[in-house]
C-alpha cells in the first residue's frame, strides 16, 4: 500500500490535511483507530456546542417572562439533551466519511505507528498488522484530558470532558477543576441545567489567558447565575469513598471540604505521543510536543506533525490551518507560515468570549504605546432589543501607527463577530479604517465600530 501522503489521525487537522492533499492530486490515505473526525467532532467542539445550545434554550425559556411570553411548567430531559448531542456528533462523523469518499481518500482503520521514515505499521482492533508506505507521513494524533498526579480520572466520580458530555444522569452537584474554555463551558452548561456548580481555578482569575476585564465580566455573570467561583484555589484531594465525593480545596492558608456528586477535571490536555514510534525513528520532541519548522516538517525527512502535538494553541481551526500549510508546502506551493498572534480564541459559555491578538497588558509589556477603546453592549440598541446587554467590545491599538493589536469581546454572539477583527488584522487595518467602515444598524457588530471610535475620542453613543 503506497501513497504520496499518509495522515495518522482524522481530527480537524488530519482530515483537512488529507482533503487538501487529494485536491492537489496527491494519492492520500488516513489512519484512524476510532471514529472519523477525531476529538473535535466526536467528543469536543461539536457535541459540546450542541449541549450548550440546549442549555441556552432552557435558559431562554426560564426567562421567557422578560420577553412578554408565559411558559408554564418548563422542564428538561437530561438524557434527551445528551442524546441530541451524540446524534449531532454522529452526523458530523458521517459527513467526514462522505468527504473521504468524495475526495478518493483511503481510510485505514487501526492504530498507526512509525517504523521508519515512510513506513507505518497499522494495527487493527483484532490485533492484525499491516504495513503502509508513503513518501510523506503527517502525524495528527491530537490530545486528551490531562490528569493531575494526585487526582486520577476514574470516569465515574472524577471525570474528564468525554464523560462530562455523556453522563447517564445529571449530577445534583459538581466541582469543576480548571476555568479555561472547557471548564467554563461545562460550568455554564451544568449550572444552566440545574446542577449546583463550584468552579475552582488555581490562578487569580478565571479564563486566565483572556484580557483581565473579560475575566472579571464572566466572573460577575457566573456568580449572578449561581455558580460558585473560587480563584487562587487548588483542589488538594478528592475522596471518592461512599456515594459522592469529598473535595478538599485550599485557598491561601484555608482548607475547606466540599461534598459533591461528581468532580470534572478540566486542567488542560496531554498530547497523544505514546507508542507512535517517535523515539525509534528519531523524531525530536520537547515537553510533550513534536518539534517542527514553520511548515511542520520534523527533523526526520518525510515526517511531519500538526495540531495539538506541536507548539501553538490547541485549537481545531489552528490544526486545520496547519494541515493545509503543511500539505501545500509538500506539494511545492509557497504558503506563508501561520501567524499565531492572529488566531481567534472562543469560549462558548454565556456570555460568550472571543479574542485575538494582544491583551492590553501584553501590548504594554511588548513596549507599545497604546490606545484602548471599549464599548459596552448596554449602550447597544440591538443588545437591548435582544435582552443581551451583558458584556462589551474592547479594542487595543498601537497609538503611533493605528495598528489593531488586539480585540477582546464578551457577550452574546461575539464568537461570530471576532472573524471581522481577524480579517482586519490580516489586512493590517487601522483604527480609523474601522471607524470609517459603515456597520449595519441595529447589530451587535456596531460595537466594534463604536469601540474603535471610543479609542480615538469619536464615539457617538457613549
Amino acid at each position: 500500500m503506497n501513497y504520496d501522503i499518509l495522515v495518522i489521525g482524522s481530527g480537524p487537522g488530519g482530515y483537512v490535511a488529507a482533503i487538501r492533499a487529494s485536491q492537489l492530486g496527491l494519492k492520500t490515505a488516513i489512519v484512524e483507530r476510532d471514529n472519523l473526525g477525531g476529538i473535535c467532532l466526536n467528543w469536543g467542539c461539536i457535541p459540546t456546542k450542541a449541549l450548550l445550545k440546549s442549555a441556552q434554550v432552557f435558559d431562554y425559556i426560564k426567562h421567557a417572562g422578560d420577553y412578554g411570553i408565559t411558559v408554564a411548567d418548563s422542564k428538561h430531559d437530561f438524557a434527551a439533551v445528551v442524546k441530541r448531542s451524540r446524534g449531532v456528533a454522529e452526523g458530523m462523523s458521517k459527513g467526514v466519511a462522505f468527504l473521504m469518499k468524495k475526495n478518493k481518500i483511503d481510510v485505514i482503520q487501526g492504530f498507526g505507528k512509525l517504523m521508519s521514515a515512510g513506513k507505518v505499521e497499522v494495527t487493527d482492533a483484532a490485533g492484525s498488522k499491516k504495513t503502509v508506505e508513503a513518501k510523506h507521513v503527517i502525524l495528527a494524533t491530537g490530545a486528551r484530558s490531562r490528569e493531575l498526579p494526585n487526582i486520577k480520572i476514574d470516569g465515574k466520580k472524577v471525570i474528564g470532558y468525554r464523560e462530562a458530555m455523556s453522563l447517564q444522569e445529571q449530577p445534583k452537584s459538581m466541582v469543576v477543576m480548571g476555568s479555561g474554555a472547557i471548564g467554563s463551558e461545562f460550568a455554564y452548561f451544568y449550572n444552566a441545567m440545574g446542577t449546583k456548580v463550584t468552579l475552582v481555578e488555581y490562578l487569580p482569575v478565571i479564563l486566565p489567558i483572556e484580557d483581565e476585564e473579560v475575566s472579571k465580566e464572566v466572573t460577575k455573570a457566573f456568580k449572578k447565575s449561581g455558580i460558585t467561583v473560587m480563584t487562587g484555589a487548588s483542589v488538594e484531594s478528592v475522596d471518592t469513598k461512599g456515594n459522592g465525593c469529598k473535595v478538599k480545596i485550599k485557598t491561601g492558608n484555608l482548607v475547606e471540604e466540599l461534598e459533591c456528586d461528581v468532580v470534572l477535571s478540566a486542567v488542560g490536555i496531554q498530547t497523544n505521543l505514546e507508542n507512535l514510534g517517535l523515539e525509534q525513528v528519531g523524531v525530536k520532541t520537547d515537553k510533550g510536543k513534536v518539534l517542527t519548522d514553520a511548515y511542520y516538517a520534523t527533523n526526520i525527512k518525510g515526517v511531519y506533525a500538526i495540531g495539538d502535538i506541536v507548539q501553538g494553541p490547541a485549537l481545531a481551526h489552528v490544526a486545520s490551518a496547519e494541515g493545509i500549510i503543511c500539505v501545500e508546502k509538500i506539494a511545492g506551493h509557497h504558503p506563508e507560515p501561520l501567524n499565531y498572534n492572529n488566531i481567534p480564541g472562543c469560549t462558548y459559555c454565556s456570555p460568550e468570549v472571543a479574542s485575538v491578538g494582544f491583551t492590553e497588558k501584553a501590548a504594554k509589556e511588548a513596549g507599545y504605546q497604546i490606545k484602548v477603546g471599549k464599548f459596552p453592549f448596554s449602550a447597544s440598541g440591538k443588545a437591548s432589543a435582544a435582552g443581551a446587554k451583558e458584556g462589551f467590545v474592547k479594542l487595543v491599538f498601537d497609538a503611533k501607527y493605528g495598528e489593531l493589536l488586539g480585540a477582546h469581546m464578551v457577550g452574546a454572539n461575539v464568537t461570530e463577530m471576532i472573524a471581522e477583527i481577524v480579517a482586519a488584522r490580516k489586512l493590517e487595518t487601522t483604527g480609523m479604517e474601522i471607524i470609517k467602515t459603515v456597520h449595519p444598524h441595529p447589530t451587535m457588530s456596531e460595537a466594534i465600530m463604536e469601540a474603535a471610535a471610543q479609542a480615538y475620542g469619536e464615539c457617538i453613543h457613549l
